[in-house]
């Protein structure tokens, strides 16, 4: 291939490529430093679908289409109805009292006896999984949920305790093993 016809391929390819491009080269689109004139606004029809009518969009109203320009400043109005008459008075709902008070739900038993420290959370021998329930001692009650089975029958223990929990509720030193508490079951 001689360079002269690899030039002339290459320069033909160019004006091909920028006379493609919008804007650069043969743009028909207007420019905003020209008005549009009342030619390109033209009757545009649709395609509907599903047997509905087929919508058309009309050029703008002879007044502004007779004066050829439309600009950021330029309103469409389309006539209205006239509003109808105030409402004579505005009805106000009535809110509902709220109240801030609350109440314990009433536990399904109690149950009260002696429980120790386990340090795997909190276990009673004759309570499922999953039961909520609250536990009273001397120094306060703290609410768990049973996560495991035990103590051991025979011990005279109800219930096994989180380390942290019992000592938490016991009121009394670190070499105490038991403690009295009150098991409300829920």
């Amino acid at each position: 291939m001689r360079p002269s016809r690899t030039v002339a391929i290459a320069a033909l390819t160019a004006v091909l490529v920028l006379g493609s491009l919008p804007g650069l080269v043969g743009s028909t689109e207007p420019s905003t430093d020209q008005p549009i004139t009342p030619a390109a606004f033209r009757e545009v029809i649709l395609a509907a679908n599903g047997g509905r009518s087929i919508p058309t969009i009309e050029a703008a109203d002879p007044a502004y289409a007779s004066a050829s320009r439309l600009d950021a400043g330029s309103t469409f109005t389309e006539p209205a109805e006239e509003p109808g008459p105030a409402p004579a008075a505005r009805v106000s709902p009535k809110l509902p009292t709220v109240t801030a008070a609350w109440a314990w739900k009433a536990p399904r038993y109690k149950v009260s006896g002696y429980a120790s420290f386990y340090d795997n959370g909190t276990t009673a021998m004759r309570l499922p999984r999953g039961t909520v329930i609250v536990v009273c001692g001397a120094s306060g009650c703290i609410d768990r949920v049973v996560n495991d089975y035990g103590p051991v029958a025979g011990t005279g223990r109800i219930i096994d305790m989180y380390r942290p929990d019992f000592f938490a509720i016991c009121g009394c030193g670190w070499w105490s093993g038991t403690t009295r508490v009150a098991v409300s079951v829920y």
